[in-house]
């Protein structure tokens, strides 16, 4: 029975970190460029009563054994980079990827950080830069008073007209992609720093080599679905509250058998 306590007590464990999970994507369902997260469990080391394939009598074998499972733990919380749907804007310095790839924004300590996020706007420099104020790289601009209209191709390039009708190049766009996004290190505020399950990027313009292209007057909405974490929450509840009951059942059982009477 107290192994029955233990092993319900891991299962309450795993539900909330499936709830905690949950409840962060709903939180980010309307987060820009946001990727939802999955928790993974397995379960845990089985205590052996009788070996597979032991001896039942001398000429017979256990063809499946006594192995008494343990209960459950969280292995990884999966970040799911998968498209989310594109929101038009009709700002044309919103920028949406569609396909594989990150815009590449430096940090104040000069670390590359990544996000899907392309809400940008100009600095005091007329330099396109994300919602904390940090610039694009490679640099965008400056974008100044003389720029009547600016326009970002798919291939990531970006003018801008000039009042004669004439376009200038303002700059060029670079995409980064990793073999294993999902080994990106999350750091709030929509961005991702390179960590060593990620790999090496690969940096090069939208469209070229496998990477995706860039959609101007958009943004890529969370790809959160709201239905199905609803129905995740209401699984996850439910199994919570059947460990608990195991929980409860063993505590009634314990409770008869220390008032059992020689």
């Amino acid at each position: 029975m107290i192994r029955a306590l233990y092993t319900a007590t891991t299962g309450m464990s795993a539900q909330q970190a499936q709830i905690d999970t949950t409840s962060n994507n709903l939180a980010n369902v309307n987060t820009t460029g946001f990727k939802k997260d999955r928790a993974e469990f397995k379960d845990l080391i089985y205590q052996s009563q009788d070996y597979t394939a032991g001896n039942t009598s001398q000429t017979t074998v256990n063809p499946t054994g006594i192995d008494m499972g343990l209960g459950v733990r969280l292995s990884n919380i999966n970040k799911l980079h998968l498209q989310g749907s594109l929101r038009e804007t009709g700002n044309n310095l919103d920028i949406a990827i569609t396909g594989k790839g990150f815009f590449q924004i430096p940090n104040e300590q000069g670390d590359m950080q990544y996000t899907r996020d392309g809400s940008f706007k100009l600095d005091a420099e007329g330099y396109l830069v994300n919602g904390s104020g940090q610039k694009m790289e490679p640099l965008i601009g400056p974008i100044t008073s003389e720029h009547v209209e600016i326009s970002i191709t798919e291939a990531g390039g970006v003018y801008g007209m000039l009042q004669d009708g004439t376009q200038q190049q303002i700059g060029q766009i670079a995409l980064a992609y990793f073999p294993n996004p999902a080994g990106l290190k999350p750091q709030g505020n929509n961005v991702f720093l390179q960590a060593d399950a990620s790999g090496e990027p690969t940096v090069a313009e939208p469209g070229t080599v496998g990477l995706g292209r860039v959609q101007q007057g958009f943004l890529e909405a969370s790809n959160v679905s709201l239905v199905e974490e609803m129905m995740n929450l209401i699984s996850s509840q439910r199994a919570y509250e059947a460990n608990s009951k195991s929980v409860s059942t063993v505590d009634s059982m314990l409770q008869v058998a220390s008032n059992l009477k020689r």
